[in-house]
């Protein structure tokens, strides 16, 4: 059913369940009241069901109704609340003429709170028999149609709240969200991490290559930014003495949308005084191990019809190993001329005066990463990538950072943090003539952060790992906006027009 349908059906029925609203007030009942004493949700009901049942307690249940069967003097029908569904079971010989009268009102949709026993049917189906009911909330737009509803991808992101109620499938895959997170929670307090708080609101932005957010403040008069990441304070905490902290942050970027970006979205982020980018690799094993087992029983999982193990270790691929496999040519010497050429061989687009940075970049995003099927680690990549990370130890013109890759999609970044403020000033000030040069989603000197460092910094570990992208895996959901509750979404008026 198009939303077209939808809304054309939905006004006439809403003509119809005005007019039972009229008639609830009328015999007295209040279609919308302020609380309801429930004794069980539907699963304890369900898992205390043989003790319920062998005494015959009487149980308050509430829940959506979901479907309805009429027999005449007699009716069965479905609820549902957050945890399970439930049949029930109404006659009109068994409850009052109130009662009987407020069910003849009762659409699909509407909240109820139903008083009774359990008993189970002759096909073994555990009902409820009802002996009063309640009015909880009065639907009066209806429920898309059970089989041919709520099927357009656009209307399900755009009206969660049906899709959540329609589709048990998407209810499932926000309560994993939540224990995931829970998990990553609990493994980081495990190693001593400290959960800490940052702006979100910020006089300059910093930690990522990404366009921002501008907003105004008007009682301060000054522009400020929706943070692109919360690296750049984080660090200033390890400076200050916090030697491991940690943040789920809402990180906002300015860029294109696809199935897995999106302009709002979820990020970890943590640093470990002491540690460099080999640590924070059995780490970032360890996390994603953790989570996949306490999702899914297994590190074993199945993503789009692809089999994958997240079981460590996970393999090691250099960037430059990793296009070498791809060209056949080793690029870690190659000037922007070179590169382009290359990227011209194989069929790829770039822009006119695009640097050897944006250059790598183009070439490891076509020819490499849509190959990245089962975990690894992609690691040592050019210092113009990367203007946060430690120099390499032993590779001249290289960094020590690295980004994980699963089923073709980087699922995190991390690196040995640059805790030089000298080396730190110089890669902010290049990337600010490479700004002069049209590179819109380069840092901006950020003095006070360089003033941080000159204060010292420890060795320092630091990762970043995005949430939605976890969740997507574990959930085998095709895109980032079916693990967003509320996904950014086009205008519905802009929508129309196209």
């Amino acid at each position: 059913m198009s939303e077209q349908e939808i809304t054309k059906e939905g006004g006439r029925e809403r003509d119809t369940r005005m007019e039972k609203l009229s008639k609830l007030r009328e015999i007295g009942i209040n279609p919308y009241p302020y609380r309801f004493d429930r004794t069980h949700c539907i699963a304890d009901a369900r898992g205390n069901s043989e003790t319920l049942l062998g005494d015959g307690t009487e149980i308050a249940l509430a829940g959506r109704v979901m479907s309805l069967r009429g027999h005449g003097h007699t009716s069965f029908g479905n609820i549902k609340d957050g945890s399970s569904a439930i049949q029930f079971y109404i006659k009109d010989a068994d409850v009052d003429a109130k009662t009987w009268s407020l069910f003849k009102l009762i659409d699909l949709g509407d909240i109820v709170g139903i008083h009774g026993a359990l008993f189970m049917t002759k096909t073994g189906e555990l009902t409820i028999k009802v002996r009063a009911l309640e009015l909880l909330g009065k639907s009066i737009l209806p429920l898309p149609e059970k089989y041919h509803g709520l099927q357009d991808k656009e209307l399900r992101y755009r009206r969660r709240y049906l899709d959540l109620i329609v589709n048990d499938e998407v209810m499932k895959v926000f309560t994993a969200r939540s224990m995931i997170i829970d998990t990553v929670r609990e493994y980081l307090k495990e190693h001593g991490f400290l959960e800490v708080e940052t702006p979100i609101l910020q006089p300059l932005y910093g930690g990522a290559m990404a366009r921002p957010f501008v907003t105004h403040h008007n009682a301060l008069d000054m522009t400020l930014y929706l943070r692109i990441a919360d690296e750049l304070y984080l660090k200033r905490l390890i400076v200050g003495g916090m030697e491991r902290v940690f943040e789920f942050s809402k990180d906002f970027r300015n860029e294109g949308m696809d199935r897995s970006h999106n302009p709002e979205f979820t990020m970890l982020e943590c640093y470990a005084a002491y540690w460099d980018y080999n640590d924070m690799m059995g780490f970032v094993e360890g996390m994603y191990a953790r989570a996949c087992e306490r999702a899914l029983g297994s590190t074993e999982i199945t993503y789009q019809g692809q089999k994958l193990s997240l079981a460590p270790p996970w393999r090691r691929l250099t960037f430059f190993g990793s296009l070498e496999e791809k060209t056949g040519a080793d690029l870690r010497n190659a000037e922007a001329g070179e590169l382009a050429a290359v990227a011209m061989k194989h069929g790829i687009d770039i822009e006119g005066g695009s640097g050897r940075g944006a250059l790598l970049d183009e070439l490891f995003s076509n020819l490499v990463e849509p190959g990245l099927i089962q975990p690894v680690f992609i690691t040592d990549y050019p210092v113009e990538l990367s203007p946060l990370a430690k120099v390499h130890r032993s590779e001249k013109g290289l960094v020590e950072r690295f980004e994980p890759y699963i089923a073709g999609f980087e699922v995190a970044n991390a690196f040995s943090e640059l805790n030089d403020p000298i080396d730190q000033r110089g890669r902010f000030e290049a990337q600010v003539r490479a700004r002069a040069q049209g590179a819109d989603e380069t840092h901006p000197v950020d003095e006070d952060y360089l003033r941080a460092l000159e204060h010292g910094m420890p060795p320092t570990g630091g990762l970043g790992v995005g949430i939605d992208r976890m969740v997507m895996l574990l959930t085998d959901s095709p895109s980032i906006r079916d693990v967003i509750l509320f996904p950014q979404m086009r205008s519905e008026q802009g929508r129309e027009e196209d």
